[in-house]
């Protein structure tokens, strides 16, 4: 697990994807604080990581990134820590186009 403070190639993300599901990556985004956290089995162990780290719970969003893929099959807007029903995301995907839109944006800041 690693909070990025750099950024990384497609490749050397592959290479830490390699290191648990090899085509996919769990990552959690703090979308206050434009942190981005990669490279676990959870999202939740991400998500205690950002938050021993600094951030606060309603910043954190989960989501998976595929290296090999472009475009919109890139990133995924999936993970169990994204059901909070007192923001108003009652499901796993990440429901406003907003947050979305922060999380592509730290996502490449961070990913060349």
């Amino acid at each position: 697990m690693v909070i990025l403070n750099e950024k990384i190639s497609r490749e050397q993300l592959k290479a830490l994807a390699a290191n648990t599901f090899v085509d996919m990556i769990k990552c959690v985004a703090d979308v206050k604080l434009e942190l981005l956290a990669v490279d676990a089995e959870l999202h939740a162990d991400l998500e205690s990581m950002l938050l021993e780290n600094g951030s606060e719970q309603e910043n954190l969003w989960g989501f998976n990134l595929y290296p090999d893929e472009t475009g919109d099959d890139f990133i995924e807007f999936d993970s169990l820590i994204n059901i909070r029903a007192w923001q108003g995301n009652r499901s796993r995907d990440i429901e406003d186009e907003n947050v979305r839109k922060q999380i592509r944006d730290i996502v490449y800041k961070f990913i060349e």
